[in-house]
């Protein structure tokens, strides 16, 4: 008997005692998830196709490992900008062994909980977090009087970032391409992005930008 699941927006092919890895879900080693998104049953007589879902059906398994994937390396350069990243990935995913195959509202032979992502529960938290990060930025230096450059226009700076330089007291171009030493070290920290500031060559942009004014 076989039967086809979906989860973590992925479609797998599954039998009793299999094993497979699959985007990672709540919970720990020994316990006990239900796939209810089954969109096919097969295997004893006549296949049942769900439309989309096959009534009734669910997959029980049980959690063997949450582990992480091999590295992957995420490089992005940018042409003539001197702008060069390098970054790594490891992806979480959920070891799981199928146990059962149910049918016609059958519940498993051990109790259960439905298979949530783990995700979910940090997508819920990730707005708070932002909000949070925000708060937390404070003034380091003295914003000069008069209307505020386009910080957008330096490689590297977004909406989001230009907020926040603006919290910090950075609105124009003429600031940024005067930063010191001491200056960088300070919006790095606060900030969180290590060598940025100059691996973006933000203080030659920034004098360029103020000279066409």
């Amino acid at each position: 008997m076989f039967a086809v699941i979906k989860t973590g927006g992925k479609q797998y092919t599954v039998s009793p005692e299999d094993v497979i890895k699959i985007e990672k879900l709540e919970g720990e080693a020994g316990d006990t998830i239900v796939f209810d998104s089954v969109l096919l049953v097969g295997g004893e007589g006549d296949a049942q196709v769900g439309a989309p879902l096959v009534e009734g059906a669910s997959v029980a398994a049980e959690i063997v490992d949450q582990g992480r994937g091999r590295k992957i390396i995420i490089f992005k350069k940018r042409r003539r900008q001197n702008s060069r990243r390098r970054n790594g990935h490891r992806q979480h995913f959920t070891s799981v062994k199928i146990t059962e195959i149910l049918t016609g509202g059958k519940a498993p032979a051990k109790a259960a909980k439905k298979a949530t992502p783990a995700k979910a529960e940090e997508a819920e938290k990730a707005p708070a977090k932002a909000k949070k990060a925000d708060a937390e930025v404070t003034a380091l230096f003295d914003a000069p009087a008069g209307d505020k450059d386009d910080l957008k226009k330096i490689s590297g700076v977004g909406p989001v970032l230009e907020g926040k330089l603006n919290a910090l007291g950075i609105t124009t171009f003429a600031q940024v391409a005067a930063f010191t030493a001491e200056d960088i070290a300070k919006v790095d920290d606060a900030l969180s992005f290590k060598g940025r500031i100059e691996r973006d060559n933000w203080l030659e942009q920034a004098a360029s930008l103020a000279a066409e004014k």
